[in-house]
C-alpha cells in the first residue's frame, strides 16, 4: 500500500514548472504511507506522484506503472489479490512491464478501453485506489475499491484542475471543495461522470431470503480469503486483540504461514515464524486474552502496553493522520497508532486485522435488539456503505502513519459475497445464541473456547476501560460547560454533543480549518447510535451520547 497524488488539468498552456513542484510537496505531507522511494510521471496535461510502500516485487513494481507503448499511466494505492489468474489470462493481449500485482489494471484497461470500466473492475479482488491515465485520449480513470477499504479524497482548485489523493492532508488547503471520492465508484475525465459499479444483489434482502450457507463453505470461503491476502514479500504479522475476530484471521494465518503465497505454496516462507501483535493499558482484557489464543496458536506473540499519558500524548498527530472527529474512531484508532510503531520498528511492513466481521454478521451489542431479520440484514448493509468513515479509516490510517500496510480478509470481495448472500435469520442473535453465533460454529475447535465464544469488546474497550473514562475526565477539564453550550455557533457542521466530542473537533479544527474538510466526517453521535434503525429497535438509543460497548445497557457484560 502507498499513496497517490494526481492532478488533471485538460486545458492547454499549463504550467508544468509551477504545477510538478506544488504536486511533489502535496505528496510529500502523505509519505508517511510511502516511505521506500517516489516516482512521478508527466503529461502537459496530467501529473501522477507515487510514495511508495514495497510489500510485492520490492525490486521493481516501482510506479507510476507504464505501458510498454508509454501511453498509458498508472498510480495505485493497494493490492490485487488475484493479480496471477488475471496476469495469466491477459499476458497475450499487454505487455507486462513489472512483476506488480497492481499493473493488471492497465491490461485491463487495454483490453476493453472504451467499455464500461465498471465490468472490469468488478473482476478485481482487492483493495485499491487509482489514477490510471490514457495519454492517446488525454482521459483519466479514477477508482476506489468495493468498499473503501484505501482512503480517496479529490477536489478542484481555484483554476479548475482535479485533484486526487489519498488522503486530505493533501488537498485540504488547496481545494475548497475536498471531499472523498465514494467507495464502488469510478469517474471518467472524458465524460465527466461518476458511476457505480458494486452493487451485489445481496443488498436487497428479498434476495437472502431462504439462503443457507453452511459452516463449512463459511469456513472454507474465509480461510481462502486470508489464504489470498497473504501475498507478500516482506516480513508480515497478525495483530490479535483476542476477540473472536483477530484471533480467526491469526488461526487461519497461522495455518498458511509455513509456505510461500506467491509461488502456490511449493516453497517454505521466506519468514516462516508468525509475528501477533496486541496493545493495551497494563491489565487490560485484549492483553490477557491476545496472549491466551497467541499461546493457542503458537505465534511469537508481542503483547505491548501504553499509559493513558503516552495515549493522551499522542491525540494530536492521531487526529491529523486519521482525518476525522469522531469520537469512537478516535478512541480506538490512538492505541492502534501506537501499537503501528512498535511493529514498524521491528521491520514488519505489513498486518492482517479483523476488521468487517461486525458488519457482515451483526456483532455490534446493539444487533441484540434487532426484532427481525429483515432489518438485521437492511442495518448490515447501512452499516458496511457507512464502514469507510469509521473502521476502514481507523485501520488504513492510524497503520499507514507509520508505513504499516493493514489487509483485512473479512472484507475480501469473494468472502463478502458468501457472508452477505446469507438468509440474516441465521445471523440474529436469539434463542439463547451469542452475537456471530454462525461464524463462531464454523471455527468449533480451532480457537480455545473462551476466545471463541468471548462477548465482543469494542476495541477502544478492550485496550482498557481506564482509557475512555480517562479521556471523558480529561475533556471534562479542557472544555468548559459554556463551551459546550455553545458549540453550534463555533461549530456549524456536526456540532459537538460532549465534551469529549468537543476536544476533539477542537484538535481537528487546528488541522483542518475548511468548512469542506469538517464536511467530509459524517454527523451523529456514533456509527450505533446514530442509525435510525437501532433507535427504532431501542428507544434508548435516541439519548446515548456515548457509543462505547458497554453503553448497551443489558447486554454488556464487563470483562475480569
Amino acid at each position: 500500500m502507498c499513496s497517490i497524488l494526481s492532478v488533471i488539468d485538460l486545458r492547454p498552456g499549463s504550467d508544468l514548472s509551477v504545477l510538478r513542484p506544488l504536486a511533489l510537496s502535496l505528496s510529500a505531507r502523505q509519505r508517511h504511507r510511502g516511505p521506500d522511494w517516489s516516482g512521478v510521471y508527466q503529461h502537459p496535461h496530467a501529473l501522477l506522484v507515487h510514495e511508495r510502500l514495497a510489500i510485492v516485487d520490492p525490486a521493481g513494481g516501482s510506479q507510476p506503472l507504464l505501458s510498454a507503448d508509454r501511453q498509458l499511466a498508472l498510480a495505485v494505492n493497494g493490492e490485487i489479490y488475484n493479480h496471477r489468474p488475471l496476469r495469466t489470462e491477459l499476458e497475450d493481449a499487454y505487455a507486462f512491464q513489472t512483476g506488480s500485482d497492481c499493473e493488471v489494471i492497465n491490461a485491463l484497461y487495454v483490453i476493453e478501453p472504451d467499455g464500461d470500466a465498471g465490468a472490469w473492475l468488478n473482476r478485481l479482488n482487492g483493495m485499491f485506489a487509482f489514477v490510471l491515465w490514457d495519454a492517446k485520449r488525454q482521459r483519466a480513470i479514477i477508482a476506489r475499491d468495493h468498499i473503501g477499504i484505501c482512503p480517496l479524497y479529490w477536489g478542484h482548485d481555484v483554476e479548475g484542475r482535479l485533484w486526487v489523493a489519498s488522503e486530505m492532508k493533501a488537498l485540504s488547503r488547496l481545494c475548497d471543495d475536498v471531499a472523498q471520492f465514494p467507495p464502488g465508484h469510478w469517474f471518467d475525465t472524458e465524460t465527466q461522470t461518476l458511476h457505480k459499479y458494486y452493487d451485489r444483489p445481496w443488498r436487497d434482502v428479498a434476495a437472502t431470503q431462504g439462503v443457507e450457507v453452511s459452516r463449512e463453505i463459511l469456513r472454507d470461503a474465509f480461510e481462502s480469503a486470508v489464504h489470498r491476502q497473504l501475498m507478500s514479500d516482506v516480513p508480515y504479522g497478525v495483530l490479535l486483540s483476542g476477540g473472536l475476530d483477530s484471533s480467526l484471521v491469526a488461526a487461519c494465518t497461522a495455518r498458511f504461514a509455513r509456505n510461500r503465497i506467491e509461488d502456490d505454496d511449493a516453497s517454505e516462507a521466506w519468514w516462516p515464524r508468525l509475528h501477533s501483535f496486541a496493545i493495551g493499558l497494563e491489565g487490560s482484557p485484549d492483553l490477557k486474552a491476545a496472549q491466551i489464543a497467541a499461546d493457542a496458536l503458537g505465534t511469537v506473540h508481542h503483547g505491548f502496553t501504553y499509559t493513558f499519558e503516552e495515549g493522551l500524548d499522542a491525540i494530536p498527530d492521531v487526529i491529523r493522520h486519521i482525518e476525522t472527529y469522531d469520537v469512537t474512531t478516535i478512541r480506538a484508532s490512538t492505541p492502534m497508532y501506537l501499537l503501528a510503531r512498535r511493529i514498524k520498528a521491528m521491520g514488519v511492513k505489513m498486518v492482517l486485522s479483523g476488521e468487517g466481521s461486525d458488519e457482515l454478521f451483526g456483532g455490534y451489542l446493539y444487533f441484540h435488539k434487532a426484532p427481525n431479520a429483515r432489518e438485521f440484514h437492511e442495518e448490515l448493509v447501512r452499516k458496511l456503505d457507512a464502514l469507510h468513515n469509521y473502521d476502514c479509516l481507523r485501520a488504513n490510517k492510524s497503520m499507514m502513519a507509520w508505513g504499516v500496510e493493514p489487509r483485512v480478509p473479512f472484507l475480501d470481495r469473494e468472502f463478502m459475497e458468501v457472508a452477505m448472500a446469507m438468509d440474516a435469520e441465521a445471523k440474529m442473535v436469539k434463542d439463547g445464541r451469542i452475537e456471530k453465533n454462525i461464524l463462531r460454529a464454523a471455527f468449533e475447535g480451532v480457537l480455545p473456547d473462551e476466545i471463541l465464544w468471548r462477548q465482543k469488546e469494542q476495541f477502544s474497550d478492550g485496550v482498557g476501560y481506564g482509557w475512555i473514562d480517562g479521556l471523558k475526565a480529561h475533556a471534562e477539564k479542557q472544555v468548559s460547560d459554556a463551551e459546550l453550550t455553545a458549540a453550534a455557533q463555533r461549530f456549524a457542521h456536526n456540532p459537538p454533543q460532549t465534551k469529549e466530542a468537543y476536544f476533539y473537533r477542537r484538535l481537528f479544527e487546528q488541522v483542518f480549518p475548511d468548512e469542506a474538510s469538517a464536511r467530509t466526517v459524517p454527523g451523529g453521535k456514533s456509527i450505533a447510535c446514530s442509525s435510525p434503525a437501532a433507535i427504532a429497535w431501542d428507544a434508548a438509543f435516541a439519548n446515548a451520547a456515548d457509543p462505547s460497548g458497554r453503553a448497551v445497557a443489558g447486554v454488556h457484560a464487563a470483562a475480569v
